[in-house]
């Protein structure tokens, strides 16, 4: 590994603090992923969200919430304290100096930072970008309660190039896209002629 190549990597954020986290990478200029789910805020969460966002203060952030109109979502984490982070291997280590005492970085089994494949982040992050309602998140532990089937890459429609498994979960047949070791994601079977097997190799 270069020092000075770019490479994705998975953080552990304790004391919920992903989105201060995710601002603090911001002002490093680094470019950082929270899988997370919009939530519409509604009523008393609704009014909440609009006054505060309309009052800015430096003191806290904002950037767990999204506003398209009138409309607020709130930003909920997928899977609880995750972050991910494209940097070098230098600038990881200001980031371990700087999240010392509330997380750490994934680590391999010889205790090097664990670098995650760019494609692999692609495919989830579009997956999760344009996956529709119902999309089903696991965390690591999860993923290994459901046995592998066909591996599979689609070839047509919004997640076109998306790679995965098709696995039986909660006793229907989905596509299941990973980040092998953190998290993945289950979308809605796809019909087989928008689906291509790739072989083992």
């Amino acid at each position: 590994m270069k020092e000075n190549e770019l490479h994705w990597y998975a953080l552990k954020v304790f004391y919920n603090k992903v989105f201060d986290f995710e601002n603090e990478l911001e002002k490093m200029d680094l470019e950082s992923y929270i899988p997370v789910e919009l939530v519409r805020l509604k009523g008393l969460d609704h009014m909440r969200a609009a006054r505060r966002l309309a009052t800015p203060d430096d003191t806290r952030n904002d950037n767990q919430y999204v506003k398209e109109g009138p409309v607020i979502y709130k930003r909920k984490p997928i899977v609880s304290s995750l972050l991910f982070v494209r940097c070098d291997a230098q600038k990881l280590l200001e980031i371990e100096a700087k999240i010392s005492g509330c997380g750490f970085v994934y680590k391999r089994v010889d205790r090097k930072p664990a670098i995650i494949p760019d494609k692999e982040m692609e495919m989830f992050r579009m997956v999760v970008s344009k996956g529709a309602d119902g999309l089903l998140f696991f965390s690591d532990d999860d993923i290994t309660r459901y046995r592998s089937g066909a591996r599979v890459r689609v070839k047509e429609g919004p997640l076109a190039g998306a790679e995965g498994y098709i696995k039986r979960i909660r006793k229907d047949r989905k596509l299941l896209v990973a980040i092998e070791g953190f998290v993945a994601v289950a979308v809605s079977y796809i019909p087989p002629q928008f689906l291509e097997v790739i072989e083992e190799q």
